[in-house]
Formats: structure tokens, sequence, C-alpha cells
């Protein structure tokens, strides 16, 4: 399945010289949507993962269903201040400025097997701090699984040393 034909791109959002993939076309279609599932199965079903993380939000949206099929857990990582119980945070450095994210200090217990899943790479930011936070909390990150890369932005250049599979890569 040619999954780029169902991913909507939007000119110059959310600014000028930015072309927004949308995945939501994707999400609704339930054939598309159980393709996408099922390929994210077959990419983790060997790899005795314990946990799936999915960072907020879209990263939820992709993360559930997996979890769900692999019969295992899902823990979300979140924006500061957006999860009720202790939290240990990550801050990490954008083009201009910082930004953090947090996830529940009892979420991964030491030697828990870990997957990410989220919808994009891009510079790989978000997700290495995902990986922090995990690793800081004893987990093993096993596999980084996206549903579209933008290679163009080297978003792996940032997390070398980690496992990759994208479904859709845009060059």
């Amino acid at each position: 399945m040619d999954l780029r034909k169902e991913i909507r791109e939007i000119p110059d959002f959310p600014k000028e010289g930015i072309s927004f993939k949308d995945i939501t076309p994707l999400l609704k279609d339930k054939d598309v949507f159980q393709f996408v599932v099922k390929e994210f199965v077959n990419q983790l079903k060997d790899l005795n993962v314990d946990v799936i993380v999915g960072p907020e939000a879209r990263g939820f949206l992709v993360g559930t269903p997996v979890a769900y099929e692999l019969g295992i857990g899902f823990v979300p990582v979140r924006k500061p201040g957006k999860l009720p119980a202790e939290t240990i945070r990550y801050e990490y450095e954008l083009e201009y400025g910082t930004d953090a994210l947090e996830i529940h200090k009892d979420a991964i217990q030491p030697g828990q097997r870990v997957a990410i899943l989220d919808d994009l790479l891009a510079t790989g930011g978000t997700v290495l701090a995902a990986a922090k936070l995990i690793e800081e909390l004893g987990g093993e990150v096993v596999s980084l699984n996206f549903l579209i890369e933008l290679a163009f932005l080297k978003g792996r250049d940032t997390l070398t040393g980690y496992k990759m599979e994208s479904l859709v890569k845009y060059e």
C-alpha cells in the first residue's frame, strides 16, 4: 500500500515554507489504519517489547493500537504539567529556546524493553528526549518506529545508536 497517497500535504502550515504532513485522512480510513498498525506490529513482534511509549500527542494515536495488538502496555510521554503523579523531566534544546517532556516515575521498570512509536521523525529532539527518560528509569530502548520520516532534516543523526524504522520517508 502506498501510504503517501493517504497522507495529506498542506503547504505553508503552520508557517510559510513548511509542508505539513497530515495523517488524519490515514487515521479515518479503517483499512489504511489497520494496515499501518499491522506494519508496526510486524516490525516489533520479534523484539520482545514489554511496553510501548508514545510522545504527546500523535504518538498516542499510533502507539496505543500497536500496544493493544501486541498485548502489552502503553506509556504516554507528555509536556510538563500534564501528568498527575510524580514525574521526571528531560529538557532539550530547540533552534530558539528549550522544551521538555515528562514521564511518570513509575512508568518504566528497570530492564523493561521499550519501543517508542511516533507519527513523525523530523529533527529527532522529541524522540531523543523520550529515549533519555526511559533510560533514566532503567528501561532499554529497543526500537524507534515512525509513520513518517522527513529524512532531509537528518533526525537519524540525532538518534545514532538506536534501531529505527519508518513506514514512509520523504527525502
